[in-house]
């Protein structure tokens, strides 16, 4: 079982690298502004002490006025854990960019958000859908979502 690490720890070390790249903290969360979320993870997993080697999943929740993305990072060498969130408010064109050349195990994750959400991962190597067949109208995880 992994150890949380503290967010504010993890802040103080955000800030002298990326500042203003994180929005807010608690706990052993941290929401980070979506367009430093790719040098955040980056960072998150080269830097010493944290190296977070293992990204345990992606998930995304639709609060309406924004979704939200969330992953989950594990540092297998140090038995630690962090969730990072960040909030998309473009309902019309939700974009982030792919964590996949980071994290391999990011390919089906992105690709089952992309399916039921409408979010595009730029950069990610095959985004197409994974559930839903190709000319599928909508996004059924979305809470605007018609049927």
């Amino acid at each position: 079982m992994t150890v949380d690490l503290s967010a504010a720890d993890v802040v103080t070390k955000l800030e002298v690298v990326l500042p203003a790249s994180v929005i807010e903290s608690s706990g052993n969360m941290i929401v980070v502004n979506d367009k430093f979320l790719f040098l955040v993870a980056s960072f998150l997993k080269t830097a010493p002490g944290l190296d977070f080697n293992y990204l345990n999943y992606i998930t995304a929740v639709d609060y309406q006025i924004y979704i939200e993305v969330i992953y989950n990072f594990v540092s297998l060498e140090h038995n630690h854990g962090l969730i990072v969130k960040t909030r998309l408010t473009d309902r019309d064109k939700p974009e982030l960019p792919s964590l996949v050349s980071l994290w391999k195990g990011a390919d089906l994750q992105e690709r089952e958000i992309y399916d039921l959400y409408g979010i595009s991962f730029t950069g990610h190597p095959n985004l197409k859908r994974i559930f839903l067949w190709e000319g599928f109208q909508g996004y059924p995880l979305r809470k605007d979502y018609k049927q």
